[in-house]
């Protein structure tokens, strides 16, 4: 035993002439072996194993909260609370233009703030309307994590994407890149995957998933295989076989970026949860994607019937309120 921590105990192999350790050590340069002699913490050369001792609490799916505002009990219409979520949400605009622009064009009178408080009110529905309409899994699904600014600190979202359907299958939110929301993410991702189907992650070189696949693959028969995309350039043969998936969710942290910049930062933990549920809602329900020849990712029979994006919105909440009252 090496260290011990109340969420995890490592070991460390203490056997010099271990495969591991060996392999290791050849793959440093003359210079960083010198460095090595010097200041050997700077280097994980010896083969470590981690053990985990986390509850369901602890790798519970980052959600938002309700924080009061009754969504079917507001003073505006329903196609405000639509343009609202259009303008807000897949439009990428921010709460005060949002507000500015409901005044100018269509003579309705709301604040930046009822722009913000009508946003969070749905997405506390639509999060669980993105849990409970997952699309099935692909035999290879793609994650990587991308920082957001709440209250000047940053924080991290863990994103996981089918790299078929190109829909979003996991998203978490945390302080931190450490194992323990990684096992989050990918507990969420895999937890519509059929006992007997395979499954393929796709990651760079964090440590964190490494942990995390080794700590879900404990109770899981068919074991979650992982694979490394390292670095920038090929320069190894798995991340020259697996750069192209890799990719794809590269491409999903830019799209979630340009969404999320008109915030220019969150004031709280909720309110970014807030508006990252409702971009998966709108990327998975709303956004035509051009590889799946302009359909959405998951389709949703009950929307075929509406013609503009606000109503597209509405629908959704008024699914979103029929699953969740309709379970109570």
């Amino acid at each position: 035993m090496w260290k011990q921590k109340k969420k995890v105990t490592a070991y460390k192999c203490a056997n010099r002439k271990c495969p591991c350790r060996i392999s290791n050590l050849d793959k440093l340069t003359r210079s960083e072996k010198f460095l090595q002699k010097m200041v050997p913490t700077h280097f994980t050369i010896n083969y470590i194993y981690r053990e985990y001792h986390l509850t369901q609490e602890d790798i519970k799916h980052s959600a938002p909260r309700n924080l009061g505002t009754k969504i079917f009990r507001i003073n505006k219409s329903d196609n405000v609370l639509g343009l609202i979520l259009a303008f807000y949400v897949s439009f990428a605009i921010s709460a005060r233009k949002t507000a500015f622009i409901l005044q100018q064009m269509f003579q309705i009178p709301v604040s930046h703030q009822t722009v913000l408080n009508y946003a969070r009110a749905a997405a506390y529905y639509c999060h669980k309307f993105n849990l409970q309409n997952k699309s099935s899994m692909d035999s290879k699904a793609a994650g990587d994590e991308t920082y957001i600014k709440i209250a000047g600190k940053n924080y991290y979202l863990f994103l996981f994407i089918s790299v078929d359907k190109k829909a979003i299958i996991s998203y978490h939110l945390a302080d931190n890149r450490g194992a323990i929301p990684a096992v989050a993410t990918i507990n969420e991702a895999v937890r519509t995957l059929e006992p007997e189907e395979d499954i393929t992650c796709i990651t760079d070189g964090n440590p964190a998933y490494a942990a995390a696949i080794l700590f879900l693959n404990r109770k899981r028969k068919n074991k979650i295989v992982h694979k490394k995309v390292i670095g920038l350039q090929n320069l190894d043969q798995e991340s020259t076989d697996y750069r192209e998936f890799k990719q794809i969710i590269e491409r999903l942290n830019r799209t979630y970026k340009f969404h999320v910049r008109p915030a220019e930062g969150f004031g709280s933990f909720n309110g970014a949860m807030a508006l990252t549920a409702l971009f998966v809602t709108h990327y998975n329900f709303l956004r035509p994607h051009t590889s799946l020849k302009y359909n959405v990712p998951i389709h949703i029979t009950g929307l075929d019937n509406f013609k503009t994006i606000q109503a597209k919105w509405i629908a959704i909440l008024n699914l979103a309120a029929l699953s969740y009252f309709g379970s109570g």
